[in-house]
């Protein structure tokens, strides 16, 4: 597949960024994350594209929202960990595509091949060259298009992003509501100058991480749930994300044993969104990281309980995030405790990430984030995508066009994803996807 980038140029904030806005330094809570950026790519068919606004539409609507996300306008100066919100713009490219749309969101696509829709390398960020937000808008021959994003994960969670996408989209078609973000996380967790937690994430595309994709339609989310009754048939069923991060957690602890021979220890971590559940409540716009992390601990026998009894991980799993989310109201009022959930346990359970003895999975839900709405004058996309995420061991959970089943993005190491790709569990529930 042959992507040809015909221009870039940089889109400012169609007013100055106020001086007093000038210096954000980052929280402490983004100063952990890795040096990356958070991506998403949006398909739009050719039948709304061609009733649809032209692309200099989308340059004036990124000009007409930036100021509002200022940072986003500006560049990072990792030494001193502030953004400087100069307004020297965001990134923006338009390619031509040398195939047709439907070649690129079937089953047989290779996740590496939506890595060029991307307009810059996951791991290219954090130097001062580098723009905090870069969008692609990628033309194919048919008439159809996909805008590529990526925004950098030192000021932007995956939340972040869809709230700025949302932003955008509705400036983009003169309507919805006015999104009014709020960048207020140093104010609460100020910086101490930490160093990255890297996650072995470097700025050229590491190849042997691999990606494969599950998708778990509504049929299989059933076959799910019937698992657990009739234990559970007097509480409320588990939702989507919950069954099915519980499965792909059983088939990844599964393959772990299979390649070592034995079980080893595991900690599962689960992102937990914080906002509006802080007390007071942290505003369902705000941006930078407000994620915590819940864990769950297992002894190498208890991790070989987990993987072959479904109603034990589900109700584990669910515990803990419960939990998890229990927490948030503490992490404002007592901010100990809060840099407790929100700093120190995510950083012992990244250091154990290397250990001959310990599994980390880290588990994202971007279920919830309405990427299937977003409509830039072109109609709602038919698929929302990621591409090749290189960090280990890692599931992002999203959504699918009808609401009602999970995309799941698995990234394992080339050693590791043979064994996942064999587990006859997933194989029966779901459609294995490149």
């Amino acid at each position: 597949m042959k992507v040809n980038v015909v221009s870039k140029k940089l889109i400012k904030p169609c007013k100055p960024t106020p001086s007093h806005l000038r210096t954000y330094k980052i929280s402490l809570i983004d100063e952990l994350n890795p040096s990356m950026h958070v991506i998403r790519i949006l398909f739009y068919p050719s039948d709304q594209v061609v009733n649809g606004k032209h692309v200099t539409s989308l340059e004036e609507s990124l000009s007409q929202v930036l100021p509002l996300f200022y940072p986003l306008a500006g560049r990072y100066h990792k030494d001193e960990h502030y953004v400087d919100c100069n307004d020297e713009g965001a990134e923006f490219s338009i390619a031509e595509v040398g195939c047709h749309l439907h070649q690129l969101i079937g089953p047989e696509v290779k996740s590496e091949q939506l890595n060029h829709l991307l307009p810059l390398e996951i791991g290219a960020a954090d130097e001062l060259t580098d723009p905090m937000l870069a969008v692609q808008v990628n033309n194919f021959q048919c008439g159809g298009l996909a805008i590529g994003v990526c925004s950098s994960h030192r000021i932007f969670d995956s939340c972040s992003q869809a709230i700025f996408l949302k932003a955008w989209s509705n400036v983009a078609i003169d309507g919805g509501l006015v999104i009014c973000p709020d960048f207020d996380s140093p104010s609460y967790f100020p910086p101490e100058n930490l160093s990255p937690l890297q996650f072995g994430v470097s700025r050229t595309r590491d190849t042997s991480i691999l990606t494969k994709r599950f998708l778990f339609d509504k049929s299989a989310i059933y076959m799910l749930r019937e698992r657990l009754s009739p234990a559970w048939r007097n509480e409320r069923p588990p939702s989507r994300v919950v069954v099915v991060s519980a499965v792909l957690t059983q088939a990844i602890l599964r393959a772990d044993r299979k390649k070592h021979g034995t079980s080893r220890a595991s900690i599962i971590g689960q992102a937990v969104n914080v906002r509006e559940r802080t007390i007071p409540p942290i505003s369902k716009y705000a941006c930078g990281t407000w994620a915590s992390m819940s864990f769950l601990e297992s002894t190498p026998n208890e991790s070989y309980g987990l993987e072959s009894n479904f109603f034990e991980i589900v109700s584990k799993m669910r515990q803990v995030t419960f939990q998890g989310t229990k927490d948030c109201e503490r992490i404002l009022s007592d901010r100990k405790f809060g840099r407790r959930v929100l700093i120190d346990c995510e950083f012992e359970a990244a250091q154990k990430t290397d250990s001959p003895d310990t599994k980390v999975v880290w588990i994202s839900d971007w279920s919830k984030f309405e990427d299937y709405e977003l409509d830039f004058g072109y109609g709602k996309p038919i698929w929302a995508s990621l591409a090749d995420v290189p960090v280990e061991d890692f599931m992002i959970l999203m959504n699918t066009k009808d609401n009602d089943g999970i995309e799941a993005w698995v990234f394992m190491h080339e050693s590791d994803m043979p064994y996942l790709e064999q587990d006859e569990d997933l194989t029966m529930l779901t459609n294995q996807r490149g």
